[in-house]
């Protein structure tokens, strides 16, 4: 029995929660999940302010963990192992989850593992779903965007990635030029499903391309052109423009990952197969149910985890640190967080902007 205390601090969750397997190739089981949303403190800026961020997670961190033990009925004395996000974030948030983490195992004597927030997202439905090796992730959040063959733990091959603005902050930044609230992804959401997603003829960017790659930067140009000439906006007008984005990133998708799955017959493996979809963006129902009607046509098997787990959150990386330490991987506690830190650490950075997108 393996029960390990997952801590993420990333962004603008300050969160925790322990998970429990049976063993190497038993089902998981989620004891507890905490999250603690910094939106409200966030909200006047329509964006995450880092040091903002940074400041919350100190002032919350220690309750959430103590909550996240006591809703586990466990205690220190229970827990095998720390995991914790190290990266890639923001740094002055990474840092507080990182020494916080260090603080229990060095007070505890218990090992940490240092985990990588988005194989926390790319490991997740092998808690929810049971799924093995090998199978395809879509990852898709506000700072990455990118098309993974997950070969094995710790083993992965980034084939595509956004060239400039990740798909979440394309949704934030959407948002926020049609005044929508924060965060921008839901508000969007909301918004196209009283609009016309014919009306305005928006750019489906890197469709019909060989590579795999995204770009997001030219379809939020479109919108600020199209809400420019408009201005000033009525209540249908910023329905239609994001009815008519929503649109546009749903058929960009449908385009890369029909390619993305095709590829995936050709170089691995033919027959049955799996497809992740993970990150926050991948809440959006318009975006699911393009994904199932995909898989499902091309016979490959949709994993969408549930909602709490689609954005940042701690069970994933309680989890992904569980499967390395049952793998025999630990961390030192001189492992520093990094701002960048590739899943792939042989894909090369793609020139020209999205530099998250692109080196995470």
């Amino acid at each position: 029995m393996t029960t390990v205390l997952g801590i993420e601090t990333s962004c603008d969750e300050t969160a925790a929660a322990v998970v429990r397997r049976a063993g190497p190739g038993a089902p998981g089981e989620i004891l507890s999940n905490v999250v603690y949303s910094q939106i409200d403190d966030h909200a006047a800026y329509g964006g995450v302010v880092p040091e903002i961020a940074a400041r919350a997670h100190v002032e919350a961190l220690d309750s959430i963990i103590a909550r996240a033990l006591a809703e586990a009925g466990t205690t220190f004395g229970d827990i095998d192992a720390v995991a914790v996000t190290a990266g890639p974030g923001l740094i002055g948030g990474l840092m507080v989850g990182v020494m916080t983490a260090k603080a229990i195992c060095a007070a505890k004597s218990l090992p940490l593992v240092a985990v990588n927030h988005l194989e926390g997202h790319a490991l997740t439905p092998r808690l929810t779903d049971g799924i093995g090796f090998p199978y395809l992730l879509l990852l898709v959040s506000g700072g990455h965007t990118q098309i993974v063959l997950v070969r094995g733990l710790g083993d992965y091959a980034r084939w595509g990635t956004t060239i400039d603005d990740a798909l979440g902050e394309a949704f934030d930044k959407t948002a926020k030029l049609l005044a929508l609230p924060y965060p921008g992804g839901p508000a969007v959401e909301r918004e196209a499903a009283k609009g016309d997603p014919k009306r305005f003829a928006l750019p489906r960017p890197m469709k019909g391309e060989d590579r795999l790659d995204f770009s997001f930067s030219g379809l939020k140009t479109a919108v600020r052109r199209e809400a420019t000439a408009l201005a000033p906006l009525t209540d249908r007008d910023v329905a239609d423009l994001c009815a008519s984005f929503q649109a546009a990133v749903t058929d960009t998708l449908a385009d890369r990952v029909e390619r993305a799955l095709a590829r995936y017959r050709a170089e691995v493996a033919d027959g049955p197969a799996d497809f992740v979809v993970a990150g926050g963006v991948a809440a959006n129902a318009a975006i699911r149910a393009m994904l199932a009607e995909t898989c499902e046509r091309h016979g490959f098997t949709l994993h969408a985890p549930p909602l709490n787990l689609c954005s940042d959150n701690a069970v994933m990386i309680a989890w992904a640190g569980l499967e390395h330490f049952d793998g025999g991987e630990t961390s030192g506690l001189d492992f520093a967080p990094r701002s960048r830190w590739p899943l792939d650490a042989d894909a090369e950075a793609l020139i020209g902007g999205g530099k998250r997108g692109a080196k995470a």
